[in-house]
């Protein structure tokens, strides 16, 4: 269909395709959001949402299981940074398969750009992995719950976002409901070093950047879950190669490790497995609902994980842990709500109070008639 309109100086064309046209592979999926082979475009918004919970906490409850587990290997705690590098080359080639399985394969986001991201993603899990060889994995996770402000500042600065106050009450919630959650085991057994301080510190300020920026450059660039994945972790992946090559901490590692390769690397082949798995889901969570609401839903995680780690690694319960999984869940609820409030109406203090007096008004009507 053409719609033309001539004048002295103008000439406009319109054209339309008709339905015999066919739209090529890339528009027709341009807005498609593929997890593992499920196209979470075809669901609503609220399923998207708990498909993506549920692919978050199934898969990061095993992988926070088995990095515990790999830590308690008599000896590999000097070894975090060769694990990584294990991890990152695992990553490498699970998002390349994923790549292949999908049509459009082309590189979206810039070189430069990866190079920026796969430095973030390096010290995000590198110092991470690393600070467990000089604190406990309570210790840890204190510093770890406290990534939801910083990430929140992150997003004013990167991308100039404003949140409300039920962003930020949610934020306050979740960090200090999970913090109190861990103070106990703490105390229990503290292991503080200052080496492992500074490295969860490092590690923290890279989480905090590395959502927003993952979430910025993905929805400029439109590109896909498994091309993030693919290009960040490979670079990454030779950002660590130099770094243990050049400090000659390869050598040490792969003795080590070739000791027993059934544990060491079987154990990381399953920790990386459900590790790429759950930052698949962390990634769509991003794309959909913004960095913010991905970082809550981690942070829930990570309390569901510690009670696995007392359940499996015989920890002592105290009930401050009830209070401070309260906390949590009122974070939680907090930050969806502010992600739906068009659709959920609280009422106000006020009106509850109106509400309270005009049924009383009402009662006293009735038993005066």
């Amino acid at each position: 269909m053409d719609l033309k309109f001539n004048s002295s100086r103008k000439y406009i064309s319109i054209t339309v395709p008709s339905k015999t046209q066919a739209m090529s592979p890339h528009i027709k999926s341009i807005d498609d959001i593929v997890v593992l082979g499920i196209n979470l475009s075809r669901f609503n918004k609220l399923t998207q949402f708990f498909i993506c919970v549920a692919g978050v906490f199934v898969f990061y409850l095993i992988y926070g299981y088995l990095q515990e587990l790999i830590f308690s290997v008599e000896g590999f705690k000097p070894y975090g940074w060769y694990l990584t590098l294990v991890q990152f080359a695992f990553y490498s080639i699970f998002g390349l398969i994923e790549l292949q399985l999908i049509q459009d394969k082309r590189r979206r986001i810039p070189g430069k750009t990866y190079m920026i991201i796969a430095f973030l993603t390096v010290g995000t899990m590198g110092l991470s992995n690393t600070s467990l060889g000089y604190l406990n994995y309570p210790t840890q996770v204190i510093f770890k719950c406290c990534k939801l402000i910083p990430v929140m500042l992150g997003g004013v600065f990167i991308q100039g976002k404003r949140y409300n106050v039920a962003d930020v009450s949610a934020a306050l919630c979740m960090s200090l409901g999970l913090i109190w959650f861990t103070l106990a085991d703490s105390t229990v057994a503290p292991n503080f070093n200052l080496t492992g301080v500074v490295l969860i510190s490092l590690a923290l300020c890279a989480d905090a950047v590395i959502g927003n920026v993952q979430e910025k450059v993905m929805k400029l660039h439109n590109a896909s879950n498994s091309e993030m994945v693919l290009y960040s972790y490979s670079i990454g992946f030779v950002y660590i190669l130099l770094g243990l090559t050049c400090t000659s901490g390869l050598g040490p590692a792969v003795t080590f490790c070739s000791k027993d390769p059934i544990r060491t690397y079987g154990y990381a082949f399953l920790f990386s497995l459900t590790g790429y798995f759950g930052i698949s889901f962390v990634l769509a969570l991003i794309k959909i609902f913004g960095a913010l609401l991905a970082v809550t839903v981690t942070t829930g995680r990570k309390a569901m994980t510690i009670v696995l780690s007392f359940i499996f690694f015989a920890k002592p319960f105290t009930f401050q842990y009830v209070w401070s999984g309260f906390l949590v869940v009122l974070g939680i609820f907090l930050n969806v709500y502010s992600k739906n409030m068009d659709k959920i109406r609280l009422p106000s203090p006020y009106d509850l109070i109106k509400k309270m007096v005009d049924l009383r008004k009402s009662g006293t009507l009735a038993q005066t008639v």
